[in-house]
């Protein structure tokens, strides 16, 4: 069990990544927080494919690059147009979440909530 842990340490950092980031999500009513706890599940995720398509001992897939088993580059191109996606949501995330700071004064999502229903 030791040895098993010890030489897969990196789901365990998956499952820790994502645990930490769906608490950040549900736990806290700040919404800066929320995406703060989005981009650390977000991570989680990366590290689970980048470990999926990691294949120990195995050459790049390239032409008269070696021989014998080839690991695929396709979760890699799979993850780092995922975190070319990722940069640019929260950019957009941050940005809404300036505009609505300007319109209520918070951002808290229970203070929020509130001053539309008085509205």
């Amino acid at each position: 069990m030791i040895d098993l842990l010890g030489t897969h340490y990196n789901y365990l950092v998956f499952v820790a990544l994502v645990g930490i980031g769906l608490y950040g999500v549900t736990a806290s009513s700040n919404l800066v927080k929320k995406i703060i706890g989005l981009n650390i599940f977000q991570v989680g995720i990366f590290l689970f494919f980048v470990t999926s398509g990691y294949v120990d001992g195995a050459a790049p897939p390239v032409v008269g690059h070696g021989s014998g088993p080839y690991a695929s580059p396709l979760p890699h191109v799979l993850i780092l147009t995922a975190i070319v996606v990722g940069v640019s949501l929260t950019a957009v995330a941050l940005a809404l979440i300036v505009r609505i700071y300007d319109a209520y004064g918070t951002l808290d999502e229970e203070a929020i909530r509130e001053v539309q229903l008085n509205d």
